[in-house]
C-alpha cells in the first residue's frame, strides 16, 4: 500500500508543478508548498489507517504488547515508521528544487523551512492519525476519523469571516495551515514550532491512552 500511495502522492504533485512550470512559464516552487498541505488531507490518514487498527483487528497487537517494550515505545514506534515514510514520499520532490534552481533564481531559505514546515505538518497529521487508528479495529473508520480531524484544523483560518470577532484570533492560532504558512515564507517562530511540537505531543499522548484502554 505504501508504494501504491506514494506513486500517487508524486504524480499528483508532479503533475501541476510541471503543469504549472511549462504551460505557465512560471519556475517556482510555491505550488508544491501550497498543493502538499492540501495531498497530505489524504496521503496521511491514508498511510496510517491501519497501523493500530490491523494491529488490533488481526490480533497481533496482543502478541506485540507481550514483549518488553512499553505501550509509549509501540506509539512512537509506529509513529517514526510513518513518518520516516512521508519523508521518503517528500525527497523525490526535491527534483523540483534543483530543476528551479537551474532555470531561475532560487530563494534556498523559504525551500528549506518549507521542507521543515511540510515535516512538522505531516508529523502532526501522523500523530492525530495514529491516535484515529488506535480508537478503532476497521481502518476506514480510522481514516474518516483521522481525515475529519485533519481537515478541522486545515480549515480553521478559513472560515474567519463566519466566526464572531472575539473568536477570530484564536481559531486562527488553532489553524494549522497558518503556522505552515508562516514557516514556508522563510521565517521560523518559536510560536510555529511550539504549537506543532505541542499538538503532536498531545496526540501521540492520547493515542498511548487509548492503546492502554485495553488494561482498563
Amino acid at each position: 500500500m505504501a508504494y501504491v500511495v506514494i506513486i500517487v502522492f508524486l504524480s499528483i504533485i508532479g503533475w501541476f508543478f510541471t503543469s504549472n512550470l511549462f504551460l505557465m512559464n512560471v519556475a517556482t516552487l510555491r505550488i508544491v508548498f501550497e498543493l502538499v498541505p492540501l495531498v497530505f488531507l489524504f496521503f496521511v490518514p491514508a498511510i496510517t489507517m491501519r497501523l493500530l487498527a490491523e494491529e488490533m483487528k488481526s490480533g497481533t497487537l496482543e502478541l506485540l504488547t507481550t514483549k518488553p517494550v512499553r505501550d509509549i515505545e509501540i506509539v512512537l514506534g509506529k509513529f517514526f515508521a510513518a513518518w520516516t515514510l512521508l519523508a521518503a514520499a517528500l525527497a523525490p520532490t526535491l527534483i523540483y528544487a534543483i530543476s528551479v534552481g537551474l532555470l531561475g533564481s532560487l530563494d534556498l531559505g523559504p525551500v528549506f523551512t518549507g521542507y521543515i514546515g511540510l515535516l512538522l505538518m505531516g508529523g502532526v497529521y501522523i500523530a492525530i492519525g495514529l491516535f484515529a487508528s488506535s480508537l478503532t479495529e476497521n481502518q476506514i473508520v480510522a481514516f474518516i476519523i483521522s481525515f475529519l480531524i485533519i481537515l478541522t484544523l486545515f480549515l480553521l483560518d478559513k472560515v474567519l469571516i463566519y466566526v464572531p470577532e472575539a473568536f477570530a484570533s484564536t481559531m486562527e492560532f488553532l489553524a494549522i495551515d497558518y503556522h505552515f504558512s508562516n514557516i514556508a515564507r522563510g521565517v521560523i517562530d518559536s510560536r510555529n514550532v511550539i504549537y506543532f511540537g505541542s499538538l503532536l505531543g498531545f496526540s501521540l499522548y492520547l493515542a498511548t491512552v487509548s492503546l492502554e484502554r485495553r488494561k482498563w
